[in-house]
């Protein structure tokens, strides 16, 4: 809030192009973040029950009214960005469902705010597991099977240069040409949405045409 306010005493210094004439409009605030309270047990030591996030919940809508009073925009329109690593949950794997019950507990008490009367018009949750990718988490498995080989070739005691080469052979026998293009885009771990384009971005883009919607 500091940051937000020193920049707007003096908008000029990080935007040449300011026209303190027209001056400005704080026309919205969007929040997105999530994984490490989701996972956080001793905030949290029911997250695995029903309402184990109910804090989380109160916490968010007093965030809202607290950002508003700092701001002095009673009314800004703020777009939460519910986590949605992973995908939507009714679409977890096998290997998954042991969190479904978790991460979904968690998504609904994120957006649980936007559904309150006072802040009816004015707050939206933006699901952003619609962007998630399963082309990409498929990519990821792949991936896996890459590692799993590579320890297996290292269990045999070859040499450096033979478990490059089978290396080499098995990832020219498994990836696409599409695949390695898609490969230079995930640079990141799931919680962090793999760090590719093809997900933030579309995410961004969602919550650009949300805020937009609620100043109409």
């Amino acid at each position: 809030m500091e940051h937000v306010k020193a920049v707007l005493a003096d908008p000029g210094k990080v935007h040449p192009a300011y026209n303190a004439k027209e001056g400005y409009e704080i026309a919205g605030f969007v929040w997105f973040q999530g994984w490490n309270d989701m996972v956080d047990g001793g905030t949290y030591p029911n997250r695995g029950e029903a309402g184990g996030y109910d804090q989380y919940r109160e916490v968010m809508a007093h965030f809202i009214r607290d950002v508003r009073k700092d701001l002095g925009v009673p009314k800004l329109p703020f777009v939460i960005g519910v986590m949605g690593a992973g995908g939507p949950t009714n679409l977890y794997g096998k290997n998954q469902q042991r969190y479904k019950g978790t991460h979904q507990g968690f998504r609904d008490a994120m957006a649980a705010p936007a559904s309150m009367p006072e802040f009816k018009g004015n707050v939206v949750a933006v699901l952003t597991e619609k962007y998630w990718d399963p082309e990409l988490d498929a990519l990821d498995q792949k991936r896996s099977q890459v590692k799993a080989k590579a320890q297996e070739l290292e269990k045999k005691g070859l040499s450096k240069k033979k478990i490059k080469a089978g290396l080499e052979k098995f990832q020219a026998d498994l990836y696409t040409a599409r695949d390695l293009a898609l490969l230079k885009g995930i640079t990141n771990a799931d919680y962090h949405y793999k760090g590719s384009a093809k997900i933030l971005a579309r995410i961004g883009k969602a919550f650009a045409e949300a805020v937009h919607e609620l100043g109409d």
